[in-house]
């Protein structure tokens, strides 16, 4: 007896997709909060252009920051379950990071604006993460999507 990797309860490569990069996001989240991993750590504000603390030393964050990181990667966990919701996660968190890209371009980073907040290196973390996330989604999204090839072709 044959059996399909569906019916097995196999994950398509778009859920696996979209499974790995909430658990990153989750991680991330998770070691905004953690004291040298996050250099500056005493300067983290709940929020705002003047939290001085930097994710691995580079990357702007604050509480509000890590909160997003975490619901983001619990989103992308949860949203993993279908192939549907999956695709769903990957192309619009994609665009929502490539707004945000945007968003920190056109704004003064040395401003109330950046509430968030990021700096240039988040901007363009944010440029790749929603490019690779559309990506992923339109990419993965066709998988097992063929076209009958004609007899003999």
């Amino acid at each position: 007896m044959v059996t399909s990797n569906r019916a097995a309860g196999a994950r398509s490569r778009l859920q696996l997709a979209a499974q790995v990069v909430g658990a990153v996001f989750l991680l991330v989240g998770i070691l905004g909060f953690i004291p040298g991993i996050t250099s500056n750590f005493g300067a983290m504000q709940f929020a705002g252009h003047t939290s001085e603390a930097l994710l691995l030393g580079v990357f702007q964050v604050s509480i509000l920051h890590n909160i997003v990181h975490l619901l983001f990667g619990v989103a992308g966990i949860m949203m993993a379950r279908t192939p549907g919701q999956a695709k769903s996660y990957l192309l619009y968190g994609g665009i929502v990071y490539l707004v945000l890209w945007l968003y920190g371009l056109i704004i003064n980073l040395n401003t109330p604006a950046n509430f968030v907040p990021f700096n240039t290196a988040d901007n363009w973390l944010h440029f790749l993460l929603g490019i690779g996330m559309v990506a992923l989604a339109l990419l993965l999204s066709r998988e097992g999507v063929r076209t009958p090839r004609a007899a003999g072709h």
